[in-house]
C-alpha cells in the first residue's frame, strides 16, 4: 500500500517536473498548463479521499453466537442498545420501566462479560464482536 502511494507520487512529481519543462521550453500555452496541473490535483484528491472514507457497512447481522458465548441477556442486549444509543442511565430506566439501580447492575454486569472498565469500551467492544451495528 504504502509502496503505491509513493509510486503515485513519484509519478505526480514527474508529471509536473515534464509540465514545467514543457513550459519552460514554451510548448504549450500556458493555460493547458494550468488545467493540467489543476485536473492531476483533482484527481489525485478524489483518489486520496476515496481510499481515506471509511466504507459504511452494508449490512448488519447481530452475531447470536458470540452473545451466547458470552451469556449476555435479552435485557443486557437492550440496555447496550440503548447505552450505544447515548442514553443516561435514568433514561434507559424510564424506557425499559427498570429502576436506575438495576440499569447499572446490567452495566456492571456487561462490562464484566465484555472484558471492559468504560461504556465507550464497551461499546466499542460490542461493535467489534457484531453485538452492535
Amino acid at each position: 500500500m504504502i509502496l503505491a502511494y509513493g509510486f503515485a507520487l513519484a509519478a505526480l512529481a514527474f508529471t509536473i517536473e515534464w509540465l514545467d519543462y514543457k513550459h519552460a521550453t514554451r510548448a504549450w500555452s500556458t493555460e493547458f498548463y494550468v488545467a493540467c496541473i489543476a485536473v492531476l490535483c483533482v484527481g489525485l484528491g478524489i483518489w486520496v479521499g476515496n481510499r481515506l472514507t471509511a466504507r459504511p457497512r452494508i449490512s448488519y447481522v447481530r452475531n447470536d453466537a458470540a452473545i451466547a458465548s458470552l451469556a449476555i441477556s435479552a435485557r443486557e442486549i437492550e440496555v447496550l442498545d440503548l447505552l450505544a444509543a447515548g442514553h443516561a442511565n435514568k433514561v434507559i430506566a424510564r424506557r425499559l420501566d427498570i429502576s436506575p439501580n438495576t440499569v447499572k447492575t446490567h452495566i456492571a454486569r456487561l462490562f464484566e462479560k465484555l472484558g471492559v472498565a468504560s461504556r465507550t469500551q464497551a461499546i466499542g467492544r460490542a461493535r467489534e464482536l457484531d453485538i452492535l451495528p
